[in-house]
């Protein structure tokens, strides 16, 4: 038996161990760096229910209670931001409730948003005159289509938005926006 210390050179010299240590610096700064720059420019992602719900928020992106919009007066239209951000029109029923029904604030000619205009009664684009009706639907053109509407439920105080993939109500059709 040999019991005496080996004299032969290590595995690893001192230069690939310093090599190993430059490398790894560099990797963990890039990498921090990097996923620094990804939270940045990826949007965070919102939590959605069934349906792809997500819940109704306010221009600064803070959920809205549904006290609050159904403490308006009847008939009232409230913008909130809906689903990917949209502007959406909820409407507040004779029982002060919410319509199960929303309205997306986009014109279907070139994409402008409106106004909706309470003593005539209806959504007014100002940028090519397309007038809409209470429900959404084409009254005068040049805007093609009826607006995009979206489900509308409450939940626990929370108004829930989900996108409407059924026949439309108003035409009797498939939406033009599936």
């Amino acid at each position: 038996m040999n019991n005496s210390l080996s004299f032969e050179s290590p595995s690893l010299s001192r230069r690939q161990f310093l090599n190993f240590l430059t490398g790894a610096t560099v990797a963990a700064t890039a990498g921090s760096a990097l996923y620094v720059a990804g939270k940045f420019f990826l949007p965070p992602s919102e939590s959605t229910g069934v349906g792809g719900a997500i819940v109704a928020k306010d221009i600064l992106g803070n959920p809205i209670p549904a006290t609050q919009i159904t403490a308006e007066a009847p008939g009232t239209r409230a913008l909130v931001a809906g689903l990917a951000g949209e502007p959406t029109y909820l409407i507040v029923k004779d029982d002060n409730t919410l319509d199960s029904m929303g309205i997306v604030d986009n014109c279907t000619h070139l994409g402008c948003t409106f106004p909706w205009n309470p003593v005539d009664q209806q959504f007014q684009c100002p940028c090519h005159g397309s007038l809409y009706a209470p429900d959404g639907t084409v009254v005068r053109g040049p805007a093609p289509l009826p607006l995009k509407i979206v489900h509308v439920a409450v939940i626990d105080d929370r108004i829930l938005i989900s996108p409407w993939t059924e026949t439309d109500p108003r035409t009797g059709e498939k939406p033009w926006w599936v």
